[in-house]
């Protein structure tokens, strides 16, 4: 595979990740355009738009001059009768692209699916968070529009037709177009059949590059990760979306109160797992050298009733050249750190032990 390929897929990669983490004020003429180019296609007239600062305003504004109904809320918008129709117009679209593209040689394309639409994929957390906060998913359904408004899909075909040489028709590459307006041009947007809510984009989003293909999470370790111009804000920790007492006040009672486990081991990463077994008052169990990780030691602590922490280091470095002090739960009856840590694996004492290295 040629390295030009690889190097113009990751810059449109990253073209578009900047789109979607763009914290620019928002095109309101080019993103009401496209999306009237959408309602256009599948039979509506333009609808009146409404702008609000951020998406948690945007689920609880009722435009001027509209009478919802119960079954329109934003937690029902499976039952919506404009966001399935769109939806079904990319899928559509995404059909059509894809019989031009099987043109192309099958490495080419698996190239760009890896390092564009699967990289952006995996980055989607970053945009996807404020929405996940703004209201609760109960019913898988209610992500499905979110995810057609997610630059992945979109990228890849753009990548494909500039970077691969791949040809659509006139009427496929305005359908395309559209979509790509749309997601270049604004936040997101909740269609209904005369009125389409659109948020302003945020005004702070803070990530961390965390994997081989340029993927990013949302991060702040001393603030909100992603914050809009009314105040609204969200925190997260290496990618978990947490409260904000998590990064703002992580102290030993609240996490002793913390009935989430993932948030709870978010908040002791916080502070440090040295600093909390410290100020926790932990009691030590027990130490051993690690086996899969020689020149590291586990130590196991008694944290609560029936439950123990075990320490240890990562056993690959960091980006910024450390290893990472971790720690994990386990069950509270044992009393070794080598037979704790071939537990998290589902291993014996012995099985661990004979590890070359974990990671």
């Amino acid at each position: 595979m040629s390295a030009l390929l690889q190097r113009e897929a990751a810059e449109i990669r990253e073209e578009w990740l900047g789109w979607a983490l763009s914290t620019l004020p928002a095109d309101r003429p080019a993103a009401e355009a496209a999306i009237s180019g959408l309602y256009h296609l599948i039979g509506l007239g333009p609808p009146r738009f409404h702008w609000v600062s951020s998406p948690v305003a945007a689920l609880v504004t009722v435009p001027p001059g509209v009478r919802i109904r119960p079954s329109e809320s934003a937690e029902r918008m499976s039952e919506w009768p404009v966001p399935p129709r769109l939806r079904s117009l990319s899928t559509i679209l995404c059909r059509e692209l894809d019989g031009q593209v099987r043109w192309v040689q099958r490495p080419m394309e698996q190239l760009i699916r890896q390092k564009v639409r699967g990289s952006l994929s995996r980055s989607g957390n970053s945009v996807l968070m404020p929405v996940q906060a703004a209201h609760d998913f109960r019913n898988p359904r209610e992500t499905s529009w979110y995810g057609t408004q997610c630059v992945s899909w979109v990228a890849h075909y753009d990548a494909l037709r500039r970077a691969a040489g791949v040809v659509f028709t006139p009427e496929q590459t305005r359908h395309l177009d559209l979509w790509a307006a749309a997601a270049r041009s604004c936040g997101w947007w909740w269609p209904r059949e005369d009125v389409c809510v659109i948020s302003e984009r945020p005004v702070a989003l803070h990530t961390e590059v965390w994997g081989d293909d340029g993927e990013v999470r949302p991060h702040c370790a001393d603030g909100p990760a992603v914050r809009y111009a009314d105040g609204w804000d969200v925190h997260a920790w290496h990618g978990i979306l947490v409260p904000s007492w998590v990064i703002a006040d992580p102290g030993v009672e609240r996490i002793a109160q913390e009935a989430n486990v993932e948030v709870r081991r978010c908040a002791i990463e916080r502070i440090g797992w040295q600093t909390y077994i410290d100020r926790a008052g932990l009691r030590l169990v027990a130490t051993a050298p690690d086996p899969g990780n020689p020149g590291s030691e586990l130590r196991l602590f008694d944290m609560r009733k029936e439950t123990r922490v075990l320490l240890a280091v990562n056993g690959s470095v960091e980006r910024d050249g450390h290893r990472r002090r971790y720690g994990l739960t386990v069950p509270g009856f044992l009393d070794d750190p080598v037979a704790a840590a071939g537990w998290t694996y589902g291993l014996s004492a012995e099985q661990y032990s004979l590890l070359v290295r974990r990671t």
